[in-house]
């Protein structure tokens, strides 16, 4: 049975969390201080080692005073001393290889503890440090994610191996689009990397590389709409885009790591490949019976990246809007490299005709 006072405790807990805000920003004034439990060992992994702690704006989980003061009392009893030594030691070596430390682990689990006095109360579900809590499996912290950018991957390169076994090596656009799979597999791997490890480093590269493959798309589009008549134009773009994409990693980098303006670029160069491929299928409609595979793929995937609107706490603690947006692009790398294996054989024939390409 429990104790009249731990009743007494437990009622006053979700009296003082009653006081807060269901769904504004505010921090629910007043939290109790729970007791802190032991530091459980968890498993997360990243494929870095030594990265820097991630700086975001603070989110109303995190901002909660319960949530400190757990994290403060789990730190003083657990993170020093004997105690340290003691997880440090019996700290699985993939855990320690990736950065996990005692601090981390409190973190993680003063995190759970302020989740589940919110449930208790009826309040919605909070971030914290910007992100939604997820229950970490194995060496993954954001399970679903890593798996989904990884399957991405996986379905790139599948793809990219059969347009090399399909597509001579001397078809007009061979050398552009391995170039392509090449920085597109790169993004799919530091996205593997950041979900399963979320550090001021892989964010970096994760965000960077996302860009990088929107700006080889642009390029990928140029060459193929304008590069194969006019080689100086395609070189010219080429040579704008490196140029963008450095301002952009370096404003971010040196100036502010500014995630609305992350967010505005993407989306404005984002729509300028959409645009420009839509142009292309609908000029071409008529004569390349397979130009509809093209419009297919830039319609799903800007249509797809709405998921990212439907932001809600994750579901079993693993799906979240996020994950969902990744799983869903699974499919599309297959219909993508059907467009590029159909289109390539087209210019190498047309080639061997003597044919204008348009």
């Amino acid at each position: 049975m429990v104790k009249d006072g731990e009743e007494e405790e437990g009622r006053e807990n979700e009296a003082k969390l009653s006081t807060g805000t269901r769904d504004t920003g505010k921090t629910a004034m007043g939290l109790p201080r729970p007791p802190c439990t032991s530091v459980r060992l968890a498993a997360a992994v990243a494929l870095l080692a030594a990265a820097l702690v991630r700086p975001v704006e603070p989110s109303q989980g995190d901002k909660e005073p319960v949530y400190r003061d757990c994290v403060k009392q789990c730190v003083r009893v657990n993170c020093t001393g004997v105690r340290l030594k003691g997880f440090e030691s019996a700290q699985p070596p993939y855990m320690a290889l990736t950065g996990w430390t005692c601090r981390d682990d409190c973190r993680y689990q003063c995190m759970w503890t302020t989740v589940g006095l919110y449930q208790a109360g009826g309040y919605r579900v909070p971030q914290f440090h910007g992100k939604w809590p997820f229950a970490r499996f194995l060496c993954f912290e954001e399970p679903a994610s890593a798996l989904a950018s990884l399957l991405n991957g996986l379905a790139c390169l599948l793809m990219l191996l059969r347009y090399r076994s399909s597509v001579p090596r001397h078809s007009p656009m061979y050398h552009t689009i391995n170039a392509f799979s090449l920085v597109s597999l790169n993004a799919w791997f530091w996205s593997t990397i950041f979900h399963t490890r979320d550090t001021y480093l892989t964010e970096k590269m994760d965000y960077f590389c996302a860009t990088a493959v929107i700006l080889y798309s642009i390029y990928l589009c140029c060459v193929r709409t304008l590069g194969l008549k006019r080689p100086g134009v395609s070189s010219m773009v080429g040579v704008l885009l490196i140029l963008v994409f450095t301002s952009h990693v370096s404003y971010l980098t040196f100036v502010s790591f500014d995630y609305g303006y992350n967010m505005l670029a993407n989306v404005t160069i984002g729509m300028a490949n959409l645009l420009w491929w839509l142009c292309w299928c609908w000029q071409n409609r008529r004569t390349l019976p397979y130009w509809w595979k093209c419009g297919a793929v830039v319609l799903l995937l800007h249509g797809l990246a709405l998921l990212e609107l439907l932001d809600f706490p994750p579901l079993l603690w693993v799906f979240d809007a996020h994950a969902v947006w990744h799983l869903s692009t699974i499919p599309v790398h297959v219909l993508f490299y059907s467009f590029l294996i159909d289109d390539s054989l087209f210019l190498l024939n047309t080639e061997k005709l003597g044919v204008k390409v348009e």
